[in-house]
């Protein structure tokens, strides 16, 4: 079959049907005496310490992100993308013209301020391994000359009260995403002394520590050290005794990033910001409201041409299947409309395949919070049917020649087959890497073909009846 064009697929966006009450996505908090400072929407934002209608502090075109009040408060510090690159800025906290500090071609990202009022910021500038580390460096708020602190490597740091030491982490982390991660990359707690940069380390087994902040005699972190199905919440060391205690039983999801002030420490958690107050061990949530124009969230139109993946022709040639920007679209080869047979915002689907038969189109949707195995009439009518299975990523569904069953793979490396008569689902086989392989199914409809690759790394090609 030739095709005789490209068909152009526009989507709406998922703005169109967003509820005008959508929840936000407040990150990087920031604690001042009076105020707290955040990244939303590619924005700063700064609202009351104790909450209420945000003000925006930055409009530019490029994105803004991780704030830090100056030690008076009067200044915010913050990694921005302006030129292009990501710098290093400052702005009043009342409002006002950024000020660039940096004019390096790499990344200089924001990391804090001293006591004395200079900007503390990360650059693998003076890196000696091709920028696969950083250090930390200070420049005063006037943009003058960048100064080194004495230390091989930095990602982040927090100044003792005095300025003699530093609380910092090392090297980066090795994900923000994937939870409870292990290996020789997690991340950790140093406390330097700057007069001959000699350290102590924070103690730890094999935790993430990470978010390094000084109040008082204590430096306060977040951490997921307690291991199992524990989410990351905030803990403190005291650097007197050595002592380190959990502050908060978080039961919920991950902390993400916390920054202290005065008498407190502020957090983010699932896209809320909470206050955590030192003195009576008990945190609260910040309710924040934002009136923007939210132009992200306006109703548009969105081309698809780069985005589309994982595609099927229907039998008889004269339509295609793709999934693009988890919608499900059909496209005629020669003449005919474009369909969006989901209609989904804000769920998931993906791998479509056409039916032998013609009649219907099988995906994977999330729609219910676990990946499922959606059948659906090929022309959109109708609900899909929804066949539930174990809680995990699936892939590649793929149609037995009678219509009449569907094999595919997941993500610990199964193989499934389903009869779509009784419902009956059955587990085939099982890859003894978690790896996966092509399905291919018998003229019959009687036998399932694949490759599988054995522990000594050889592929042996299999049959199922």
């Amino acid at each position: 079959m030739k095709w005789k064009h490209t068909p152009t697929i526009f989507l709406l966006a998922a703005g169109a049907f967003a509820q005008a009450e959508a929840p936000r996505l407040f990150t990087t908090p920031a604690l001042s005496g009076t105020h707290i400072a955040f990244a939303h929407a590619g924005d700063l934002w700064v609202v009351a310490r104790g909450g209420g209608e945000a003000r925006r502090l930055t409009s530019g075109a490029g994105v803004e992100s991780r704030p830090y009040f100056s030690p008076d408060g009067s200044m915010v510090a913050f990694s921005g993308e302006y030129e292009g690159n990501m710098d290093v800025y400052v702005v009043p906290t009342a409002g006002g013209s950024p000020k660039r500090l940096t004019h390096h071609p790499g990344p200089d990202v924001a990391a804090g301020w001293t006591p004395d009022g200079r900007v503390l910021f990360s650059s693998p500038r003076s890196s000696q391994v091709n920028g696969r580390t950083t250090q930390l460096f200070t420049v005063s708020p006037d943009g003058s000359w960048p100064e080194l602190v004495p230390l091989p490597m930095a990602v982040e740091g927090a100044y003792s009260p005095d300025g003699r030491y530093l609380a910092y982490e090392p090297i980066r982390r090795a994900f923000h995403a994937w939870k409870r991660y292990r290996g020789g990359n997690a991340s950790y707690i140093w406390i330097a002394d700057l007069s001959d940069s000699s350290v102590v380390k924070v103690p730890r087994a094999d935790s993430n520590d990470f978010n390094p902040m000084w109040v008082g005699d204590k430096v306060y972190f977040l951490s997921d050290r307690e291991g199992g199905r524990s989410a990351v919440t905030l803990y403190s060391y005291d650097t007197k005794t050595a002592a380190v205690d959990k502050l908060v039983n978080n039961t919920g999801l991950d902390f993400k990033s916390a920054s202290a002030g005065p008498g407190a420490i502020v957090y983010e958690q699932f896209g809320e910001i909470h206050l955590y107050d030192i003195a009576a061990a008990k945190s609260s949530k910040v309710n924040i409201a934002i009136n923007d124009d939210a132009p992200g969230m306006r109703p548009r139109f969105e081309p698809l041409a780069s985005r589309i993946i994982n595609s099927d022709l229907s039998p008889n040639g004269a339509r295609a299947v793709f999934e693009a920007r988890g919608e499900i679209f059909t496209v005629p080869a020669e003449k005919g409309s474009v369909r969006n047979i989901t209609v989904t915002p804000g769920t998931m689907e993906r791998d479509p395949a056409w039916s032998p038969d013609g009649k219907s189109i099988a995906y994977f949707s999330d729609a219910s919070g676990e990946y499922a195995l959606h059948i659906k009439a090929q022309d959109g009518s109708g609900d899909p049917r929804v066949i539930s299975l174990e809680p995990t990523f699936y892939y590649s569904p793929t149609w037995s020649p009678d219509s009449k069953k569907i094999a595919f793979m997941d993500k610990r490396g199964f193989v499934w087959c389903v009869d779509l008569g009784s419902g009956r689902q059955e587990k085939l086989d099982k890859f003894e890497s978690g790896g996966r392989g092509r399905l291919s199914w018998s003229p019959d409809s009687q036998w399932i073909a694949y490759s599988k690759t054995l522990a000594n790394r050889l592929a042996t090609l299999r049959g199922y009846l």
